[in-house]
């Protein structure tokens, strides 16, 4: 009986510390990748220009009327790109402490809101809206699917990590 409870105590613990961790992993990628965009505008800037103005793809007649050319709203893009990154890793960051906390219900609240907003970004965003509308995926130079994808799943094992149940609301019968 001693046995099965420290074993049942050890669980409790790690099932909200493996959250937390793997959440605060994804809060830490996006606060870099936020503060990369920042302090280096230029580089990624260049990168939403050629993928909005499709310039690098197989520039089939029927797809380049989806270009964008405006440098006005190719930036106006990457500014809200930016924008959406940085309040995703700052609702991150809030679920994180907030599992530091132990305030579970909380944690896994705000953890799901940052979670939901970067599988946005890089699902919605980048690999359906970039890769498919845009069509990124014919591009040599500028495809950034690989990496969209990388942190999509990732993102997305981290959510449903955070939506395990939780061994202290589960109830056992003997």
């Amino acid at each position: 009986m001693i046995g099965m409870a420290t074993s049942s105590t050890s669980r409790r613990g790690a099932l909200p510390l493996a959250a937390a961790l793997l959440t605060a992993s994804v809060a830490l990628y996006m606060a870099l990748v936020a503060f990369g965009n920042i302090t280096d505008f230029g580089t990624n800037q260049q990168f939403v220009r050629h993928v909005l103005a499709m310039d690098t793809t197989f520039k089939d007649e029927d797809l380049m009327w989806r270009a964008i050319t405006s440098t006005g709203l190719q930036d106006t893009a990457y500014v809200l790109i930016i924008v959406w990154e940085t309040v995703a890793a700052l609702v991150l960051i809030y679920g994180t402490w907030l599992w530091a906390r132990r305030d579970q219900q909380q944690a896994r609240r705000m953890s799901t809101y940052g979670l939901l907003m970067v599988l946005l970004l890089f699902g919605a965003g980048f690999i359906a809206i970039g890769g498919e509308w845009f069509s990124m995926w014919q591009s040599k130079s500028w495809n950034g699917l690989d990496a969209a994808t990388r942190v999509f799943l990732f993102s997305g094992l981290v959510l449903i990590v955070n939506h395990l149940p939780s061994p202290r609301t589960e109830t056992t019968t003997t």
